[in-house]
């Protein structure tokens, strides 16, 4: 009965250990507010489509990547990390809304202003 209670405090122990560690590791930041970071009216709508159609596959405030590359920092490179395309409004807009390698288009989703807007809220990044 002993050798029973040792080993299930072992493992209570474990697993313990191990969740601290596992989140230890994580890279969790409490997500910021529209007004927290500054965001105008325009930039604030592009953080919601940002939200609803590219945070699947890109990370916001990070180079790191998903599906996609990271888009920290975007507009803040001559070119683009992947395709060495130019990083200006107009490249960015034509890859919205067509798409390019394996990511899909959002012209049958997005207006024309919501991509303006998505694309004011990428240059905050």
């Amino acid at each position: 009965m002993n050798f029973l209670k040792l080993i299930s405090l072992c493992l209570r122990v474990s697993v313990v250990t191990l969740a601290l560690l596992v989140l230890a590791g994580c890279e969790v930041e409490r997500r910021k507010s529209d007004a927290e970071l500054g965001l105008n009216p325009q930039q604030a709508a592009g953080r919601q489509l940002y939200d609803n159609y590219c945070d699947r596959c890109h990370e916001p405030y990070s180079s790191r990547g998903k599906k996609g590359p990271g888009l920290k920092g975007v507009f803040k490179q001559q070119y683009l990390s992947l395709s060495g395309l130019p990083a200006n409004d107009e490249r960015m807009s034509d890859i919205i809304k067509h798409g390019r390698a394996k990511m899909e288009g959002f012209s049958q989703v997005m207006t024309d202003q919501q991509i303006q807007d998505l694309i004011a809220y990428l240059h905050t990044l």
